[in-house]
C-alpha cells in the first residue's frame, strides 16, 4: 500500500488503463512534465507517458544551469533573456532546495600583454544589460575583480594571461531531479505519470481527429482516452509528428552538447568560470560539482559544445574529437596540463532546436543556413490538422512559461470543461524548503530531496550502514538508491546510477565497480531476482562500454 506522498508506479499504471483524460501529455523530458504540472494543477484530468524514464534524454544532459543565458543578449534575443531570468526567479522560490545561487567569473584577458579596453569595456555593458534585462532579481550585481582576487577563484588559471574579471550571478540546478521532482509534484496534483511506458500510436475518432493514444507498457498495448493530445517529445517530436500525418515533418534541428568531467584538483575553481575557445567565437562553462565539507568539490564539469548532428538520436554519444575540443579550451585556461586519461566522465545530450517552421503546417524549412549555436532557443506551439498540439524548442529554464503556452492552446480544444488559470508561477515543487549549506550529509540529502530528505534520515537511522557511500568518492549514500525505488519510480540501475543519482556522469569507472553492489542493495525492494541482477549489472555495464568506446574514436568514425 503506498503511503501518504508516495507514488506507486503500478498504481499509476492502473489508472491509465482505467481512466479517460482530458489531456494525455506525452514525453517525460521537462517540459512534458511542466505541462502535466501545469495541466493538473488547473483541474484537468492529466496523464502523461515516457517511452523510456524521466529526464532520460535532453533533460538530464543539459549544463545544469539555470540562467537567463547572457549570450543570447548579443545575438540580439533580449526577450528571452527577460523571461529566463523570470522563470529562474520563480523557480528559486518554488523548488528553493533544487535551484541555487552560483557565481560566475568572466575573466579579461591581455593580448601580446595589452588589454582591449573595448572587450572589457564590452563585457561590462553586457553585464549591466543583463542586470537591468532581470539579472538583479537574484538579489546581485555584477562587480569587477583584480587580477588577485580573480586567482584565487581559480588559482590553476594561466596567470600571464589575465588582467581582471568580472562575477555576475545566475543559479545552478541537478536537471534530472528538477525533472524528476515536477512529475511529482503533477502526481501530487492528480495527474497520473508513467514511466518506461511508449506510444505506438495515435488513436482517432470517425472524424480523424486525435482523441488518445495507444501504448505499449510493460509487454501490454492499450488505448488511453484523451480529448487533446500533446507531443512534449522533445528530439523525437517529429516521431511523434509522423504517427499523427505519416509524414516526417522535418522541424527539430538536434544539436549536440557535450560536457566532461575530470577531479576538481585539476582545476579547483570554487565557482564557475567562463573560458573563451580559441580560434571559436564560443565560451565553455567551467563549473564546481559535489560541495564536500570543506570548501572544496569531488569534481568539476567543462562544456557545453554546440554542433550539428546526425546520429541516430537515441544514442548521442561524446567522442574523441568531442573530448579533444574540451580539453584544448581548458588547457588554454588553466596551467595543470589536464589530459584524456584525467576525464572520470561524460554526458552528450541533444538540443531540440527548431527550424524556421511553415506557419501553415508546422514543416521544417531550410535550416542548415545557421550554426546551431546561432539558432533560436524560443519554443514554438503548434496545433495539427488531427487537433494534436506540439510544443518544441525552449530551454531548461524556461520549461514554466513552455508548459503555460501548452495548456492554453489546449484549453481552446475544450470546450465544456472547466479549467482554471495556471497556478505554477507560485506553486512549490514537491519537497521545496531552504537547505543547509554546509557541506554536510544532511546539506547534501536537502539539495536533492528537500523536506523529503526525512525519509531518507528515517531509513538511516534504522540501519546506519545505509548512510555508506552509495559509490565511493562520490557524496550519494546507499539509502538514496533505496528510495530512489520506493518513493521514485526508479525500475532499472540505470535510473538509479545515472538520473536519481548522478554517478555515472561523474566517475564512471568506479561506478560500474560498484553496480553489481547497488543491484544487490536495491533487489529486495524492486522485486528483483537472482537473474535480473545479472541481467541489470550486464546491461548497465554495457552502457559503459559504450561510451568508453565512443571517447576513442573520431565524430566521423561514430557517425559514419
Amino acid at each position: 500500500m503506498a503511503r501518504p506522498g508516495q507514488i506507486v508506479r503500478a498504481d499509476q499504471i492502473s489508472r491509465l488503463k482505467s481512466e479517460s483524460f482530458d489531456v494525455i501529455v506525452i514525453g517525460g523530458g521537462i517540459t512534458g512534465v511542466g505541462v502535466a504540472l501545469d495541466a493538473a494543477s488547473r483541474g484537468l484530468r492529466t496523464a502523461l507517458v515516457e517511452r523510456d524514464d524521466f529526464a532520460s534524454g535532453t533533460s538530464s544532459k543539459s549544463s545544469k544551469l539555470v540562467h537567463g543565458g547572457l549570450r543570447y543578449l548579443q545575438q540580439g534575443e533580449v526577450r528571452l533573456v527577460y523571461e529566463a531570468l523570470y522563470e529562474r526567479q520563480r523557480l528559486r522560490r518554488n523548488a528553493p532546495h533544487l535551484v541555487s545561487l552560483l557565481p560566475f567569473m568572466l575573466p579579461i584577458l591581455t593580448k601580446d600583454g595589452l588589454v582591449s579596453r573595448k572587450i572589457a569595456r564590452a563585457l561590462g555593458s553586457a553585464l549591466w544589460m543583463y542586470d537591468i534585462t532581470g539579472g538583479a532579481r537574484i538579489g546581485r550585481v555584477h562587480r569587477r575583480l583584480r587580477k588577485k582576487k580573480a586567482l584565487a577563484h581559480m588559482p590553476t588559471m594561466a596567470s600571464q594571461r589575465l588582467a581582471s574579471a568580472y562575477i555576475y550571478y545566475d543559479a545552478q540546478a541537478d536537471d534530472a531531479r528538477l525533472c524528476l521532482s515536477v512529475a511529482l509534484t503533477a502526481a501530487d496534483h492528480g495527474a497520473v505519470v508513467v514511466n518506461r511506458c511508449a506510444v505506438t500510436a495515435i488513436t482517432r475518432d470517425p472524424s480523424g481527429r486525435a482523441n488518445g493514444v495507444s501504448v505499449r507498457c510493460d509487454g501490454e498495448i492499450f488505448d488511453v482516452p484523451a480529448t487533446v493530445v500533446i507531443n512534449a517529445a522533445g528530439v523525437w517530436t517529429d516521431e511523434i509528428r509522423t504517427l499523427e500525418t505519416g509524414v516526417d515533418p522535418d522541424t527539430i534541428r538536434p544539436a549536440k552538447g557535450v560536457h566532461v568531467t575530470v577531479p576538481w584538483e585539476k582545476v579547483r575553481n570554487d565557482i564557475a568560470v567562463v573560458i573563451p575557445v580559441p580560434k571559436d567565437k564560443r565560451s565553455l562553462f567551467v563549473v564546481p560539482w559535489g560541495p564536500r565539507p570543506d570548501g572544496t568539490f569531488t569534481h568539476t564539469y567543462v562544456g557545453t559544445t554546440d554542433t550539428d548532428y546526425r546520429g541516430p538520436v537515441d544514442d548521442p554519444q561524446c567522442t574523441k574529437d568531442d573530448i579533444d575540443y574540451v580539453l584544448r579550451a581548458l588547457n588554454a585556461s588553466v596551467t595543470t596540463g589536464v589530459t584524456a586519461d584525467d576525464v572520470t566522465g561524460v554526458w552528450a545530450g541533444l538540443r531540440p532546436l527548431v527550424k524556421q517552421v511553415n506557419a501553415a503546417d508546422g514543416s521544417g524549412q531550410g535550416g542548415k543556413a545557421a550554426r546551431t549555436a546561432d539558432l533560436s532557443r524560443r519554443h514554438l506551439v503548434h496545433r495539427g490538422e488531427s487537433g494534436i498540439i506540439t510544443v518544441t524548442g525552449g530551454k531548461l529554464t524556461t520549461y514554466r512559461e513552455m508548459a503555460e503556452d501548452t495548456v492554453d492552446a489546449a484549453i481552446e480544444s475544450l470546450s465544456g470543461t472547466s479549467a482554471g488559470r495556471c497556478r505554477t508561477k507560485r506553486l512549490k515543487l514537491r519537497g521545496a524548503m531552504r537547505p543547509r549549506t554546509d557541506g554536510s550529509l544532511d546539506a547534501h540529502l536537502e539539495s536533492r530531496h528537500g523536506d523529503e530528505a526525512r525519509l531518507i534520515r528515517a531509513m538511516i537511522a534504522s540501519r546506519p550502514d545505509l548512510a555508506e557511500p552509495l559509490v565511493p568518492g562520490l557524496p550519494y549514500v546507499r539509502a538514496e538508491a533505496i528510495h530512489a525505488v520506493t518513493h521514485e519510480m526508479a525500475t532499472t540501475l540505470d535510473d538509479i546510477l545515472v538520473r536519481r543519482t548522478r554517478c555515472l556522469l561523474f566517475d564512471r569507472e568506479t561506478t560500474l565497480g560498484a553496480a553489481r553492489s547497488v543491484a544487490e542493495l536495491v533487489a529486495p525492494v524492486a522485486g528483483w531476482d537472482a537473474t535480473r541482477i545479472d541481467t541489470e549489472v550486464a546491461t548497465f555495464a554495457e552502457i559503459c562500454a559504450h561510451e568508453s568506446t565512443a571517447a576513442l574514436v573520431t565524430e566521423s568514425e561514430m557517425y559514419p
